[in-house]
């Protein structure tokens, strides 16, 4: 029968150890098996000194950093397609990146399985990309980058490293009309380990360690350029269009160091980033060039084409792309249907309408500056600036929206708070 593990009684000094961490002399509480009342590990137990050092490796974090071996998946076809679907077992695809006993706490990994459960193209982002790119090509991005979806249709981005171990997942959620994030009461974003820990299936001390998405596809192309942008958003798109490249996502814009780059030595680097972290960008290339061993370059291809309105909004790669596709559908519109600059706001003029468009817009409880719900009709609608000022200007006129004390815009009948 199985019993739990216990921190061992105080009998004398001589069951006080030293802390693997801070050093102090007999302090140090192990942890022993319930069955064979023996220690787990000399790096397992509790340090006294909770406030000056506070180390505590507990048995459940242990044999999750320290499970029986596994074979590594192989990556191809259908992500995770040669792996059993079991949820009851912890997923390593190597053993604890800092050796057992090594008393430096381990990288915090995921079950593949959650992988497995999660891939899909049902996600709102992933059908606004049917706005832009081609069945063929979503198929294609959707098994590369393991995308999931959840119940209500947020897209995953799992973060799988070069050893397929997985570290996290990002949770977000997109208009499906203009592919941009909605924000919630909570913020734009969430986490799989969050949630996993929330429900008790990780320890509340999980260790995350983010690594770049897309960091598992460095593998199977060794010889191909690496290019890095900020948004995996950005990474999905461009990735698509560019297939030739490994696509690569920071996360934000702190998001490239030279810690994550480490997994890059020996490969051609370009960044793109966005265009308001092109400075910042510059000084870590420097940084990274120096310690990482990599051939590394920055591109200015967008500040050097953006417009003052493009810099004004931070765009960044695949809203280029987006907007080189759009401008391409119009442009073979205009000369199918002989239309020229003073074609109307594309939808019927009546408050009904008008309506439907503020809540795909803005969404209640939501709040927007004036540049964001014009960006949105130029995505959503694929017209130019001046057609959107047009579009605004009659959701003003109509009431369907109200300016608030933020200079912001919500839904008239809604609240901002």
């Amino acid at each position: 029968m199985y019993a739990q593990p216990y921190l061992q009684k105080y009998k004398g000094l001589s069951t006080r150890h030293t802390c693997p961490q801070c050093g102090k002399k007999q302090s140090f509480t192990l942890y022993f098996d319930g069955n064979t009342h023996q220690p787990i590990n000399k790096k397992v137990g509790k340090c006294n000194r909770e406030s000056k050092c506070g180390y505590h490796y507990t048995p459940k974090q242990f044999f999750i950093d320290n499970p029986q071996p596994l074979s590594p998946p192989l990556w191809g076809g259908r992500v995770g397609s040669n792996l059993p679907l079991s949820t009851n077992v912890v997923r390593r695809t190597s053993p604890s990146p800092h050796g057992e006993g090594s008393g430096v706490r381990s990288i915090g990994t995921i079950p593949f399985t959650y992988v497995e459960r999660s891939n899909s193209s049902n996600s709102n982002f992933v059908r606004f990309l049917f706005e832009i790119l081609t069945d063929s090509q979503i198929q294609s991005i959707v098994e590369k980058y393991a995308l999931g979806a959840t119940k209500n249709q947020e897209v995953i981005y799992w973060q799988i490293d070069t050893k397929q171990i997985v570290r996290t997942g990002k949770i977000m959620q997109y208009n499906r009309l203009t592919g941009k994030r909605i924000k919630h009461e909570s913020g734009a974003i969430d986490w799989v380990h969050n949630k996993l820990k929330k429900s008790g299936t990780l320890p509340e001390d999980y260790n995350l360690q983010q690594c770049f998405f897309g960091e598992h596809l460095l593998a199977l192309q060794p010889e191909a350029i690496v290019c890095i942008v900020e948004s995996e958003k950005s990474a999905v798109i461009s990735a698509a269009v560019f297939p030739e490249q490994i696509w690569l996502a920071a996360g934000n814009i702190n998001g490239i160091s030279v810690d994550k780059c480490q997994i890059l030595k020996g490969r051609t680097v370009i960044l793109y980033p966005d265009l308001n972290a092109f400075c910042k960008w510059t000084d870590k290339a420097k940084e990274i060039q120096k310690q990482c061993d990599c051939n590394i370059s920055i591109s200015d291809l967008l500040e050097k084409e953006a417009t003052p309105y493009a810099k004004a909004q931070g765009l960044d790669i695949a809203d280029f792309i987006i907007a080189q596709h759009f401008q391409k559908h119009n442009n073979q519109n205009e000369i199918q249907q002989h239309t020229d600059d003073t074609t109307p706001f594309p939808i019927n003029n009546d408050y009904q309408s008008l309506f439907e468009l503020g809540l795909l817009l803005i969404n209640e409880r939501n709040h927007l500056s004036k540049q964001a719900i014009i960006a949105n009709l130029i995505h959503a609608y694929h017209i130019d600036e001046t057609r959107a000022e047009i579009g605004f200007k009659s959701l003003i006129d109509n009431k369907i929206i109200e300016s608030t004390h933020l200079n912001t815009y919500t839904l008239s009948h809604s609240t901002p708070f």
